[in-house]
């Protein structure tokens, strides 16, 4: 074959699906927070229907789920209905997904779409999506199949085989991480995630602390998590909250904020509940949501939090919603709590110029009446 043939691939783009399917699911988070977000994408593209789970609060991993499988493409799962521990579903997932397949034959028409899905297979197309991927076009020429695709908006092209490869490895990595996490929160990860936290190794955060989030979520609900000492809920909620962070710094904006609200509900009003706060008001701020972070602020602030970590934010917050006269005051709260005044200097300037006469006016009231009388 000589010539080039390109294929765009956006009639074929699957960018979406799983959330779309979330959408009209009433339990999706529950079975996410339970079976794993990524598990549950790939029950689905397996043809394996959860049909019951049986948790295991104490160890997660033991938890049953029953299941049955629909389809003949569903590769090496069986169509009988069958019970597994969660930690055997998964790897039955796993299996399924990585099992090496040939390409299917090439397109020869653009139009043709369900040669393009069987070409590229339908299994990554599902897959894609899930690791960030979005295909943009598809290229056979003498040199093989080429697919560029989109990774986190950043362009990348890869010979197709490798980049099924590439799908493949990263489903084998989702089993080697739920399974080195299979084992009870380890409350002394903390200080070594507060140590890689200094010194910017985010990823190191999410290796030790990255398989918190979802047992803790369903710990919580138990009459155990209820009852957990307060020192015991300030170190997890410390250690959510570095997660949180962790996540956030890599650009897994949704998903830190995510693990910041259940750090929240294990914080309460604890010692640690103000920082946590101080967190999710920031991750909001600098993802360009200023009205939604001045809840959050505000009650750091209230509770406790230092006057410079969160009144001048607060005061831009504001500013950047209109309410100007609160971020006078934030601006003076913040002067009050000791912020050096030529930190707030831009704040004060420009909450002064929005309010413009009518503060001036009031402004000189308060001159006049705090002159001694003669």
């Amino acid at each position: 074959m000589s010539e080039i043939r390109v294929f765009p691939l956006e009639s074929i783009r699957t960018d979406g699906w799983f959330e779309r399917i979330g959408d009209s699911i009433g339990s999706f988070q529950a079975l996410c927070d339970i079976v794993g977000a990524h598990f549950f994408a790939f029950a689905m593209i397996t043809g394996a229907r959860i049909t019951a789970l049986t948790v295991d609060r104490r160890n997660p991993d033991n938890t049953l789920v029953d299941f049955a499988v629909g389809g003949d493409d569903a590769d090496s799962l069986q169509a009988d209905p069958q019970r597994l521990t969660l930690g055997e579903f998964r790897k039955r997932l796993v299996t399924a997904l990585v099992v090496e397949d040939e390409l299917g034959a090439a397109p020869v028409r653009a139009t043709d779409t369900e040669a393009l899905q069987r070409h590229i297979g339908v299994r990554y197309l599902l897959l894609a999506p899930i690791y960030g991927y979005s295909l943009v076009e598809l290229t056979i020429g003498p040199t093989g199949a080429h697919i560029r695709v989109l990774h986190d908006g950043v362009e990348e092209l890869h010979p197709l085989i490798a980049f099924r490869g590439r799908l493949r490895a990263h489903v084998r990595e989702e089993l080697s991480r739920a399974q080195r996490s299979a084992s009870a929160i380890d409350l002394t990860r903390v200080g070594e995630a507060e140590k890689a936290a200094r010194e910017g190794e985010h990823v190191r955060v999410l290796e030790l602390l990255g398989s918190w989030p979802a047992p803790l979520a369903i710990f919580l609900r138990t009459p155990e998590g209820q009852q957990l000492s307060a020192e015991t809920r300030a170190t997890i909620a410390r250690g959510l909250g570095l997660l949180g962070s962790g996540c956030i710094a890599l650009d897994e904006v949704n998903k830190g904020e995510e693990i910041l609200r259940l750090a929240i509900q294990y914080a309460g009003d604890g010692p640690e509940a103000a920082d946590i706060y101080r967190r999710l008001g920031l991750s909001i701020i600098h993802d360009d949501r200023p009205g939604e972070a001045i809840g959050p602020l505000r009650r750091a602030a209230n509770l406790g939090s230092p006057a410079e970590a969160v009144w001048p934010i607060l005061a831009d917050a504001f500013a950047a919603r209109g309410r100007n006269l609160a971020a006078l005051a934030a601006v003076l709260e913040a002067a009050a709590g000791g912020v050096p005044p030529e930190l707030l200097e831009a704040a004060k300037a420009r909450a002064e110029a929005a309010l413009g006469q009518p503060l001036q006016a009031w402004q000189a009231l308060l001159s006049v009446q705090s002159k001694p009388l003669n």
